[in-house]
């Protein structure tokens, strides 16, 4: 169910020919990035797209009096920055690492002369783009018309998915993202999900071990999230 709600295309990379993978491979040039270091910001032309090697970035706007709406969250496997490459547009959010992050840069010139050589990238991105457009737009919906309590629980749950390992999908999960973030996600303040967060430690659904959330009770969470 929480499917709607989240955006994963690590399946890019695994789906595609050998040769095709290797032409990837051969035109990444991989980077360290520290933690809250941008990599792209919105309004700016894009030259290249990114993949995601180990960390976690979010994809973020900005609106007029400075507050942040993270709209996403990408994990390691995944590509991005690419829609503004095919759309020859623009960026049109900001991204930036939510911890220290590796990641690969493939310039235009050599993205769009491996997406000629590939009908099979072609068809993984149009499948991409199309379930991205489908989840954006479902968020948009939760942030319209839920409560701050509905759309806290729902974040706790993409949160979950997002820190998840799939090598070991028996591995407790902890989010670990700070109370900022997590409240730029939720789209409240930082003292209402402070509230919100001390709420649901006290009807036991999560934990907190130091500044990391274990989710315990995924039954109610849902319940609470309202997205049946």
């Amino acid at each position: 169910m929480i499917s709607k709600f989240t955006f994963n295309n690590q399946y890019l990379f695994n789906e595609l020919p050998e040769h095709e993978k290797n032409l990837l491979l051969g035109a990444m040039r991989t980077k360290n990035y520290r933690k809250n270091e941008a990599i792209f910001t919105d309004g700016t032309k894009p030259n290249g797209i990114y993949y995601l090697n180990e960390g976690k970035i979010k994809k973020y706007k900005v609106d007029n009096d400075g507050r942040e709406q993270i709209i996403y969250i990408y994990s390691s496997g995944e590509f991005f920055g690419y829609s503004a490459i095919l759309s020859n547009e623009s960026y049109g959010d900001t991204t930036s690492t939510l911890e220290s992050s590796v990641i690969s840069f493939i310039s235009k010139e050599s993205f769009l002369d491996i997406l000629d050589q590939s009908s099979v990238l072609s068809r993984l991105l149009l499948k991409s783009l199309s379930h991205e457009f489908s989840v954006m737009a479902n968020l948009i919906a939760v942030l319209s018309h839920r409560t701050v309590r509905e759309r806290a629980a729902l974040s706790l749950l993409i949160l979950h998915d997002k820190y998840k390992t799939n090598d070991n999908p028996e591995e407790e999960v902890f989010i670990s993202l700070s109370r900022v973030d997590l409240a730029n996600m939720v789209g409240t303040a930082r003292e209402t999900l402070a509230r919100i967060i001390n709420d649901f430690k006290q009807e036991s659904l999560i934990k907190s071990e130091g500044r990391k959330l274990k989710i315990i009770d995924f039954k109610q969470l849902i319940h609470i999230a309202n997205f049946y």
